[in-house]
């Protein structure tokens, strides 16, 4: 038995000794506060930021996307194309390894593209045009396909709301509609499972067997070098807390600050804002489809005329910085949209509107709209909605429910009078809804789609002959083509398009542009 007097001393000296190794542990940590906690691990099989983020930590994938956009190998070395455009052959690059020791084979990536194609819908389109997914050998994936499918590269080496990571095949096996719970990846950081506590705390370690590219860092490609030995996140529910404790220089980096904060934030000299997705959120109006009014056309182009985006911006930010009138059925600045709503979008006064309104027939049908006194900014659109509508003539019920509700309700089909609902706010971020096959917001495939069930063939039919054009000045057509009929339909319209910051210790640099928070590349100095 150890004496008291010796436990007693030990301990004295215990914060002494340790003190050099404490703080070359510190400088070798990265604290890091997610803004919210981490719940579903699988990147699959949800398409939560938070879980994204983690995902690109410990999972990597075939192809990434450069500052511009454009997809280039990651794990991939290069690939070729059947003269037919129907067989892809996709190389590994090498000293691929996954976090269990096991080399990558192109049997992992074949079964990790086949369970990502069954729930992503920009994998669902790639899936639809697929006969399979397979291997000539361990360094070959072989993808055939049934058609022409010249977004390929686009699909697979997509950035955000479920990337195509790479996962071994005994996990990839697992069925689409089940979470992977087990974290092995061949990404930059391993996950440390037995440190894992949910709503308190995730720890990763660099991963010493990943071999980087060559090439400079940027977005989701190219050299992920690890400075760190560890990351670490902190849940840190409280935003105020949160902010408090980058100041103190308790933690390194919070993926977001509350406007209110931010100038507080700003303020202190080892610290600045950091807004690493330049493309923000996108606010929309969702319309139902089903029933009366909103299956009428004309009225849905009635209130796109009356809607201007400026009130729905300053209810997020009163910074004209952190906002953008943006009058285009797709987010503006990603490569390809054009503002071709510049002359319709918030072109009626309320005068107008009104005669607008009757024009198009509506009847005096009650309008149900859902709103979440739980989520702010929804909230507030939905509130600037409803008092809009009832100022250009519409008889509007509006239901104000928790934001659980609203989610079970806008659901439903059903007519107003038995709990369906008319019209819904809620937001995207722009990232997720760059394109044709990905805009869900604008996509035409009804029963199959997203809530609100917009059906049109057309649209659908554009939507398919982008994914297959291979020559570029065809598939800019094609997507100017689909941007004009979303505007000429309105399955959704736009409220306008914002931006959040993150804060940053000034000692930690190399911090990426990204949709979501990257690791790599990252130093402290």
């Amino acid at each position: 038995m150890i004496p008291r007097r010796t436990l007693l001393a030990t301990a004295a000296a215990a914060p002494l000794l340790s003190m050099p190794a404490l703080a070359q542990g510190r400088a070798r940590t990265l604290r890091y506060v997610p803004s919210s906690n981490l719940t579903l691990l699988d990147p699959i099989f949800t398409p939560a930021a938070v879980t994204l983020a983690h995902g690109y930590c410990v999972f990597d994938t075939l192809y990434g996307v450069d500052a511009e956009l454009r997809p280039v190998p990651q794990m991939a070395a290069g690939h070729s194309v059947s003269a037919d455009g129907l067989t892809w052959e996709i190389t590994l690059r090498d000293g691929l390894r996954f976090h269990d020791g096991e080399p990558v084979r192109a049997r992992d990536c074949a079964a990790s593209l086949n369970r990502w194609s069954k729930r992503d819908s920009f994998g669902q389109a790639l899936g639809a045009a697929t006969e399979s997914f397979g291997a000539r050998d361990d360094k070959t994936i072989v993808i055939k396909l049934t058609r022409p499918f010249g977004r390929l590269l686009h699909a697979i080496g997509k950035p955000h709301s479920s990337p195509a990571f790479i996962m071994p095949e005994r996990l990839a096996q697992t069925s689409p509609t089940t979470q992977v719970t087990e974290m092995v990846g061949s990404g930059p950081f391993r996950f440390v499972r037995g440190e894992y506590v949910s709503g308190a705390r995730m720890v990763y370690e660099k991963f010493a067997d990943y071999v980087p590219r060559s090439e400079a860092p940027a977005w989701t490609s190219g050299g992920k070098v690890v400075h760190f030995d560890r990351l670490e996140w902190q849940i840190l529910p409280d935003p105020a807390t949160a902010a408090a404790a980058i100041q103190a220089g308790e933690v390194d980096w919070l993926a977001a600050v509350l406007p209110e904060l931010a100038p507080l934030v700003a303020r202190n000299r080892q610290v600045e804002l950091f807004r690493g997705d330049p493309f923000g959120v996108v606010s929309v109006l969702r319309f139902n489809h089903l029933t009366a009014p909103f299956n009428n056309v004309a009225l849905r182009r009635a209130v796109l005329r009356a809607i201007d985006q400026t009130p729905f911006i300053q209810a997020i930010t009163a910074d004209p910085a952190n906002g953008q009138v943006c009058r285009s059925m797709f987010p503006c600045g990603m490569p390809g949209v054009v503002e071709l709503g510049a002359d319709v979008m918030g072109s009626l006064d309320i005068a107008q509107a009104r005669q607008a309104v009757l024009d198009a027939g509506y009847k005096g049908e009650r309008i149900v709209l859902l709103n979440p006194t739980d989520q702010p900014t929804i909230n507030a659109h939905g509130v600037l909605t409803a008092d809009l509508l009832r100022r250009i003539g519409m008889n509007v019920d509006q239901q104000d429910l928790d934001w659980g509700t609203v989610v079970q309700r806008r659901i439903s089909k059903a007519p107003v009078e038995n709990g369906g609902w008319s019209i819904a706010c809620t937001n995207w971020p722009a990232i997720s809804i760059d394109n044709p096959a990905t805009n869900t917001t604008t996509r035409g495939v009804g029963d199959a789609g997203w809530w609100g069930w917009f059906h049109d063939p057309a649209t659908e039919e554009l939507v398919q002959k982008w994914l297959s054009a291979t020559a570029p000045e065809e598939a800019d057509s094609l997507f100017r083509a689909a941007q004009a009929r979303a505007l000429e339909m309105v399955p959704t319209i736009p409220l306008g398009q914002t931006y959040s910051d993150g804060a940053i210790r000034k000692d930690i640099q190399g911090a990426l542009n990204a949709s979501v928070n990257l690791f790599w590349n990252v130093r402290r100095v």
